[in-house]
C-alpha cells in the first residue's frame, strides 16, 4: 500500500474500527513511491492516495491494483494495468466461499460510506445470489 492511502486510510481514519485492523495487520506493507514526477502527474486528475496506488503498482510490477474511483480506474488500465475494486473483492471473495452473504457485506460497505449506485448493487445481489 502507497504511503498516502496508509495516511488516508489509518491515521485520518483515526479510531474507526477498519483503521485499526488495517494498521494491525501484518501482511499489508507500506512503500514508499519512487517516481514523483510521474505522482505529480497523475495527481492533476486524481487524488493523492489513487495516484500513488497506481505509480506504486506500475514499480513493483502489480498483478492488479485495486482502485474504487471511476476516473482512477480508466488511468490505470491505460497505463496497462488490471484493476478491481472493493465489490470486485467482495464478489470474488464470496465465489470462493470466503463470505457467505454478499447483500450483507455490501450493506455493511455502504454503511460505512462507500458508495454504489442502486441498480449496480442490484445487479450484483441478484446476480450473486446475495
Amino acid at each position: 500500500m502507497p504511503e498516502a492511502v496508509y495516511r488516508e486510510c489509518v491515521i485520518e481514519g483515526g479510531e474507526r474500527e477498519d483503521a485499526r485492523r488495517i494498521a494491525e495487520a501484518r501482511w499489508i506493507r507500506v512503500l514508499k513511491i519512487r517516481d514523483e514526477r510521474l505522482r505529480k502527474v497523475l495527481a492533476r486528475e486524481l487524488d493523492e492516495g489513487e495516484a500513488e496506488a497506481i505509480v506504486l503498482a506500475l514499480e513493483e510490477g502489480a498483478d492488479l491494483v485495486l482502485l474504487d474511483e471511476r476516473e482512477a480506474r480508466r488511468v490505470a488500465r491505460s497505463l496497462g494495468l488490471k484493476v478491481t475494486g472493493t465489490v470486485g473483492i467482495l464478489m470474488r471473495a464470496r465465489r470462493e466461499g470466503m463470505i457467505e452473504d454478499l447483500r450483507r457485506e455490501l450493506d455493511r460497505l455502504l454503511k460505512s460510506g462507500f458508495w454504489i449506485g442502486e441498480d449496480l448493487y442490484e445487479r450484483i445481489v441478484s446476480g450473486e445470489g446475495g
